[in-house]
């Protein structure tokens, strides 16, 4: 079923209403959708290096609006929708020690998640369900899906095919290592402050 959506989306990537397809994959990631809108951004930007930052900021908007799906999920419908949803993705078990914890550190679990392949759509669910402050989700979401979108369409854009070779071979290990220096960053800053 995922490789039939991957190829789905890859065939969108070339439709003339990309944009708007890449704006609804990036909202629908965010709450429910299983594939990352990477899939979709990748190859856009290749054929269109000159609009790379402009499909960076679509993912980016809409990512974030399909974190508020997320959350309402997680802050209405818990039990009917989104804990279905969890136990798609497997995390049903651990979720509650998960969200016992969640709203005291989730900014940065939202910087992390926002950036790197884990499931942005759960960790949206979370703050909903865990009632965390709108504008700490908010706030995070936008730093980290820019970041992670930016900097996909910057390499892409200048460094073409051979990037997205690497990417597609090494993107987990490389958006974790930058996501944590990344949270490790604000923490730092936090803690001197």
């Amino acid at each position: 079923m995922l490789k039939k959506l991957y190829e789905w989306m890859l065939e969108k990537a070339g439709h003339p209403q990309a944009p708007k397809w890449l704006a609804g994959i990036s909202f629908a990631e965010s709450s429910f959708f299983p594939i990352p809108p990477d899939a979709m951004l990748a190859p856009m930007c290749l054929a269109r290096p000159e609009r790379a930052y402009w499909y960076a900021f679509v993912c980016t908007i809409a990512s974030v609006l399909g974190a508020l799906l997320g959350y309402a999920i997680g802050f209405f419908v818990f039990e009917t929708v989104g804990l279905p949803i969890l136990e798609f993705y497997g995390v049903t078990e651990k979720f509650d020690i998960f969200a016992q914890n969640f709203n005291e550190q989730g900014w940065i679990v939202v910087l992390l998640a926002g950036f790197t392949p884990l499931p942005f759509k759960v960790i949206t669910i979370a703050a909903g369900s865990t009632a965390m402050p709108l504008h700490v989700l908010i706030g995070a979401a936008i730093i980290a899906r820019s970041a992670r979108f930016f900097l996909v369409a910057a390499l892409l854009r200048f460094f073409g095919p051979p990037m997205k070779d690497w990417i597609d071979k090494n993107f987990a290990l490389a958006t974790t290592l930058v996501g944590i220096l990344f949270v490790g960053g604000f923490a730092a800053v936090s803690w001197f402050l």
